[in-house]
């Protein structure tokens, strides 16, 4: 098992300096960003895909400080209506697809993806909970017209890079639990489409993430550390908390015409530092299912904790998973 850092969190220090953190974390993985809804700090996508940079100098700097890359991320909305942004992020993801083979690793981190709920919709549409027909109507156009489609070209693309698409279980996706996944694989016969099993988003939902990967199994490609709080609130509002409000200022622009959106002061649940959500009992027990699934699997701390600092928040989320993993 190697357990690492997704380096999005590092994105203000150049790569050597972000792989030395890693380093220091006690830690031997790095996932870096391709695209999507993040910029790619950490790779020079074009100068690795037009040959200006030989993969192997590239990758010196991994050696250098012991840290291995395991994986590229580039998360996004690759089904997006807007042409400002789902043209975009379904070409990010193809070249992640495409540099991952260059590069000599093997998956590759994506989102399944949102399309508009019907063929003139301009804005991504969540339908879940479908007991009203016209839901159901609106899903049916979302697999069968935009998501299958685009998702069995892909996993050609893939099969023929033999890359794995690890996509992350994310709801205002199509993808958000283990049943609409499989759902994924089953409906384009996909070979190299799996999950990459990030507990965050499972949480909140209710889902035990050991059940998950029990359930899923050899599907489950990649994974991430990322742990969620839930709070007292959540007693008043439930989990479907949509007390988000428009930021002010300078906002973290998401890779195309949206901006993320403030948290509440008081949330139903928040996402935090590795074992401030969940003890080390449970990602000991994490690790141990996803040891059983895969011994060589990577698994890489995604840090978002609003209360603890860059690396505060890094130093709690290695220490949880080291002592975890031992």
């Amino acid at each position: 098992m190697k357990l690492g850092v997704y380096t999005a969190i590092l994105h203000d220090r150049p790569l050597p300096e972000a792989l030395s953190v890693i380093a220091s974390l006690g830690l031997t993985g790095a996932e870096i960003n391709a695209g999507g809804f993040l910029p790619s700090p950490h790779l020079p996508v074009e100068d690795l895909l037009t040959g200006r940079l030989a993969p192997q100098a590239y990758l010196k700097a991994f050696s250098k400080a012991g840290v291995e890359l395991t994986g590229l991320n580039v998360n996004g909305n690759p089904l997006d209506p807007d042409p400002r942004a789902g043209p975009q992020h379904a070409a990010d993801l193809r070249r992640a697809i495409e540099m991952a083979a260059l590069l000599g690793i093997r998956r590759v981190v994506a989102m399944s993806g949102l399309p508009a709920a019907e063929p003139s919709g301009t804005t991504p549409s969540w339908n879940v909970n479908p007991w009203h027909s016209a839901y159901l109507d609106s899903l049916t156009y979302q697999w069968d017209t935009v998501a299958v489609p685009f998702w069995r070209e892909i996993e050609e693309l893939a099969a023929r890079h033999d890359v794995k698409v690890c996509i992350e279980m994310h709801p205002h996706n199509l993808v958000f639990n283990p049943a609409t996944l499989r759902r994924l694989v089953e409906r384009t016969e996909a070979t190299h489409i799996g999950a990459e099993l990030d507990p965050s988003h499972l949480f909140w939902q209710g889902i035990d993430p050991v059940a998950a990967i029990e359930d899923l199994g050899p599907l489950v490609f990649h994974a991430a550390a990322k742990d969620t709080r839930i709070n007292d609130r959540c007693k008043v509002n439930g989990v479907l908390d949509d007390r988000f409000a428009p930021v002010t200022g300078n906002p973290v622009r998401l890779g195309g015409p949206w901006t993320l959106n403030r948290w509440p002061t008081d949330p139903s649940w928040d996402f935090v530092a590795v074992g401030r959500g969940h003890d080390e009992a449970f990602w000991r027990a994490f690790l141990d299912a996803l040891r059983d699934v895969d011994p060589d699997i990577a698994v890489n701390i995604e840090h978002e904790d609003l209360e603890l600092g860059q690396l505060e928040g890094l130093k709690v989320a290695a220490r949880t998973l080291r002592a975890a993993g031992s």
